[in-house]
């Protein structure tokens, strides 16, 4: 695979997004929950659950990059009014509205995770209707728009997005500081990022990734908007849910006060 090479760069606006197959990349990473997502979900359950526990719901939260993966979605349902999904692709717009009214059955497995905290268990209604009062219809916007938006959340998600958008690390670095300008002073988040990913196929379409990603890139892009960071390291030798990368990073943290 070529796309992330620094012989064939790729910035973000050269990629059609159009093209992402939602049902392509479900199909590869989760009809059948993998171990290093069930790690995940479980660190950033833990995260929120520790933030918010006891204080009630927030307002607002977002999912930026949302793509046809709804577990950060689920991970934020108790602890906010409203969930706003920032996704760019039409394909992916399409896919996320379709499951606002009542979400596919695989991701059931990925909520019994959530409720091993019973602040996910003991909802008041069931995580379907939460979902449907909660999620607003999918909004359509780049990462990047969100450098010029005045609106803030007070909790916020972005799984693997910045580093898989673009060869550039500059663009990478951007966009961190693009999810982070969103959120208001002291607002918990969570993002995760392929380390050292040589790009991505999506069905039959390859798609660019951040080759230089590794946990010293990320602190770095972080350090100027976060405080509290908990960096966790997965490696996946075996690549089970792509080829072209060698782990990956999980960040939970909040936004500086």
């Amino acid at each position: 695979m070529t796309s992330g090479t620094t012989a064939d760069p790729k910035l973000n606006a050269d990629v059609r997004w159009d093209d992402f197959d939602p049902q392509a990349y479900i199909g590869r990473n989760y009809l059948h929950m993998q171990a290093v997502d069930k790690e995940i979900v479980s660190r950033v359950r833990d995260h929120f659950g520790d933030h918010f526990r006891g204080s009630g719901r927030v307002p607002s939260g977002i999912d930026v990059g949302a793509g046809p993966n709804l577990y950060p979605t689920l991970a934020m349902l108790p602890w906010c009014d409203r969930i706003t999904l920032l996704e760019r692709s039409a394909r992916n717009l399409a896919y996320l509205g379709s499951q606002v009214a009542e979400y596919d059955p695989h991701w059931d497995q990925f909520w019994d995770v959530l409720c091993e905290d019973p602040a996910y268990a003991e909802l008041d209604v069931t995580p379907r209707v939460r979902f449907k009062e909660a999620v607003q219809q999918p909004e359509p916007g780049s990462l990047f728009d969100l450098c010029a938006d005045t609106r803030r959340w007070d909790v916020g998600t972005m799984f693997f997005v910045a580093e898989s958008i673009t060869t550039s690390l500059d663009e990478f670095q951007r966009g961190v500081g693009c999810f982070m300008s969103v959120l208001n002073p002291g607002a918990p988040f969570a993002a995760a990022f392929m380390e050292h990913s040589r790009g991505y196929r999506v069905g039959e379409v390859d798609f660019p990734a951040t080759r230089e990603i590794d946990d010293e890139k990320v602190e770095s892009a972080l350090a100027p908007f976060a405080q509290d960071m908990k960096m966790y390291h997965f490696d996946d030798p075996g690549h089970l849910v792509r080829d072209g990368y060698e782990g990956m990073i999980l960040v939970c943290g909040r936004r500086k006060e």
